[in-house]
């Protein structure tokens, strides 16, 4: 199993572990963007229902997932369920940027 990807720490494209690769690396990871995306409300999710909200994701690959994101300090579990941390909050807000410059974005047709 790789660490999770921190500032820091050696990440895919950087030996150094810049934080953007770091976060990058870490937001590039199998189902984390979809996971961050499902516990953008108030409502901390179980883990059985966080797992039917992304369709069904493995049980072991939602487990590492969530462990890499606590490590990260962006996801906590509550007794009730799993919720965004502050960070995890704050970094949401700079997704929910990105998706709305991505809803406008439209490439130009190469001839």
């Amino acid at each position: 199993m790789e660490p999770t990807p921190l500032p820091g720490r050696p990440v895919r494209g950087s030996h150094t572990g810049r934080p953007i690769m770091a976060l990058l690396d870490l937001l590039g990871r199998r189902w984390v963007l979809r996971i961050l995306w499902e516990l953008r409300g108030e409502a901390g999710p179980t883990f059985r229902q966080l797992q039917q909200r992304c369709d069904g994701v493995s049980s072991s690959v939602l487990a590492a997932r969530l462990r890499e994101l606590g490590e990260a300090d962006l996801v906590e579990h509550s007794g009730a369920g799993y919720l965004l941390t502050a960070q995890g909050r704050t970094l949401f807000e700079r997704l929910a940027q990105l998706d709305s410059w991505a809803a406008d974005w439209r490439p130009r047709e190469v001839d």
